[in-house]
């Protein structure tokens, strides 16, 4: 049976097909080789890691895991607080930036992992993030995502994160209001993606701005090679895998 999200490539347009694959990690704590499986069969050409390693040796734990699923570690971890980008050797590299947002008081830090990269004529900004657990500050800091994404200095980008909240959550809106909410537009697979045991909340999403292309963006069923429990075992959150034409930059 053919996958329900299209492969990656480039149209004769120019654009660029690509799968992008948001997916917290939990700091590498669970079984690796369940997640190594998971993300090799969704085969993204970006991944946005939330809760990725920053302590102890975190770059070499990145690393093996960019080694184990066909990646290159491109930005963040420990410098943007647990957001972390990892791409395909498909991308051209243009720029990266981790960003720290401001500290609330009696909460953990927070920051932002982004960078620009092109794929072939497309051009494209990414933005991992994982937002507070307070709604007062994932209001804040989603205000403040949005600013940075506009300091970007791209036609089109692509967020990826754990939102910490609901799609009727104030920050989750605020976002959706700003973007498209990928999931909505092109739904396929399953929705919920927390806890991965027994998944009943959407707090982890997609989003791109407009002018780019949704084609499917879901959690990923049926993955080949792929069982319920590998899925269980590789970390608390499930996946969201999205298909997204990029269009060529002029």
């Amino acid at each position: 049976m053919p996958s329900p999200f299209p492969n990656s490539r480039t149209e004769s347009d120019g654009s660029a097909v690509i799968r992008v694959l948001s997916y917290n990690i939990r700091s590498l704590r669970d079984d690796v080789d369940a997640l190594a499986r998971v993300i090799n069969a969704c085969a993204p050409d970006v991944l946005l890691l939330q809760e990725a390693p920053r302590f102890f040796r975190w770059r070499k734990k990145l690393a093996r895991l960019a080694k184990a699923t066909n990646l290159v570690y491109l930005t963040g971890g420990a410098p943007a607080a647990g957001p972390a980008i990892l791409c395909s050797l498909r991308a051209t590299v243009e720029h990266t930036e981790d960003i720290l947002l401001p500290l609330t008081p009696g909460q953990h830090r927070r920051g932002l992992a982004t960078a620009i990269v092109r794929f072939g004529k497309a051009r494209v900004g990414l933005v991992c993030c994982h937002l507070g657990l307070t709604k007062a500050e994932r209001q804040v800091q989603s205000g403040l995502l949005l600013d940075h994404l506009g300091k970007l200095g791209v036609d089109h980008a692509v967020i990826g994160g754990d939102l910490n909240e609901g799609p009727a959550g104030p920050a989750f809106t605020q976002l959706a209001e700003a973007l498209q909410d990928a999931a909505t537009l092109a739904p396929r697979g399953g929705t919920d993606t927390f806890p991965a045991e027994a998944p009943a909340r959407r707090i982890d999403a997609v989003l791109a701005t407009n002018g780019i292309e949704v084609l499917a963006c879901g959690v990923p069923t049926d993955l080949p090679g792929v069982t319920g429990s590998d899925l269980r075992a590789a970390t608390d959150h499930l996946p969201v895998l999205a298909a997204l034409r990029i269009p060529a930059s002029a």
